[in-house]
């Protein structure tokens, strides 16, 4: 069965006549959405001990609305995806926009601990397939050679959002209570929403464009070990910053009071390496996946040593973030190995990172459970970058191999 027919759109301007107006008005408006889903998904993990009062729980009760939140991204952005094939762009991201202003108007009326992750797991739906939309808009507005620092900027919504959104969100969640905190995310995205209409150019679905094509993607080898990349190899970071608070605090003897001012400098890091690593990603995409991997390695093993003291500590939460830079290549990549089925390949993306989030998280916690110390969390992030570093490799062998098979052999041998 076919999707819904949907208003008519217009193709996208020719890529060889890019208009630089259009493209920052898009990147402009699409960063809007990206800086209401950044602040959204992080603000509640400053509030949890209001959240956890107010709808009478415990704390580590009230963190499974984070979990329904991930659970949300990750079942959405392909069931969203493959769905809305069918939609024009501008249109789609509008309307996941508009469902995600709404999950956070239903999230601030909840009024028990089941209704609000109930409300934070729909309210997760539409994050991947919005991010995916987004990413592939602004590859396809981009002049050559410049998709990923779109792709880069598109990004730089969600990791400025840990600079600005979440303090502006957490300081009226502390003033008026959590559920303000929530409003002030659906506000910002009922803004996306206008801003997509007037920003972002009407860019209809490739032709022919379906669920059935869109899960072509699923089929492709290279597919599944680029998502494999980002769920294990980026899984390092969220090992570490998932318990960086007590790390800070209880090994480098940070005064809680300095915590905030510490995971500025994290979503500084996030900010430099989502700019940096899409310029990379322009002049050499894998060459620079493969770079960011390795650098993950070292900023990982460097936190275990650089904890045990307020400044390195501070500095290595800094390094911490930019290990971020990675996003934007890999989201290139995707689309070059997804085919005709770019909109799902682009949203899963966005499902990577949350099952990254998940992995790195349970990892993290095993070890200091066993035992191993907060800084254990270095190491066990240090694996994750190594084996994210395995399935590349695995990754270049294959592509390699099925280009030599692809290529006519030659008549004669050449050097």
């Amino acid at each position: 069965m076919t999707t819904p027919s949907r208003p008519p759109e217009v193709p996208p301007a020719p890529a060889s006549a890019p208009d630089s107006r259009t493209l920052l008005r898009a990147v402009l408006a699409l960063g809007v959405g990206g800086f209401s889903i950044g602040t959204g998904e992080f603000v509640i993990m400053g509030l949890l001990p209001e959240v956890a009062r107010d709808i009478g729980v415990s704390i580590p009760e009230a963190g499974h609305v984070i979990s329904a939140y991930a659970l949300g991204v990750v079942v959405g952005a392909p069931v969203l995806a493959v769905l809305s094939a069918g939609w024009g762009r501008r249109a789609l991201l509008m309307a996941l926009m508009a469902v995600y202003a709404l999950g956070n108007f239903a999230s601030a009326l909840a009024p028990g601990y089941l209704s609000l992750a109930g409300m934070r797991l729909l309210t997760g739906l539409p994050h991947g397939t919005y991010f995916g939309v987004a990413a592939l808009v602004a590859a396809s507005l981009a002049p050559p050679g410049q998709r990923a620092r779109a792709v880069g900027l598109v990004m730089l919504g969600l990791t400025s959002a840990t600079l600005v959104g979440v303090p502006i969100a957490a300081t009226l969640g502390q003033v008026f209570g959590w559920r303000a905190a929530f409003v002030f995310v659906g506000v910002v995205a009922l803004a996306a929403v206008v801003l997509v209409r007037f920003g972002v150019p009407a860019i209809a679905a490739e032709q022919g464009a379906s669920p059935l094509r869109e899960l072509g993607a699923l089929r492709r080898k290279q597919v599944w070990l680029t998502l494999g990349i980002g769920a294990i190899g980026f899984g390092g970071m969220f090992s570490v910053f998932s318990y960086i608070k007590p790390t800070l605090t209880e090994v480098a003897g940070l005064p809680l009071a300095g915590v905030p001012f510490v995971l500025a400098l994290f979503g500084l890091g996030m900010v430099a390496g989502n700019l940096v690593g899409s310029r990379m990603a322009d002049k050499a995409l894998m060459r620079t996946i493969g770079q960011l991997l390795a650098w993950s390695v070292v900023v990982l093993v460097f936190f275990v040593f650089a904890a045990h003291h307020v400044a390195t500590a501070a500095l290595a939460t800094f390094l911490l973030g930019t290990v971020v830079a990675i996003g934007p290549a890999l989201q290139i990549r995707l689309m070059d190995v997804a085919g005709d089925a770019q909109t799902l390949a682009a949203a899963l993306n966005h499902s990577a990172f949350n099952a990254a989030n998940a992995l790195g998280a349970w990892l993290g916690g095993v070890a200091i459970a066993a035992g191993l110390g907060w800084t254990s969390t270095g190491w066990v992030g240090a694996v994750l970058a190594l084996a994210g570093i395995g399935i590349f490799v695995w990754s270049l062998t294959s592509d390699r191999a099925l280009r030599r098979t692809a290529d006519p052999a030659p008549g004669m041998p050449t050097r």
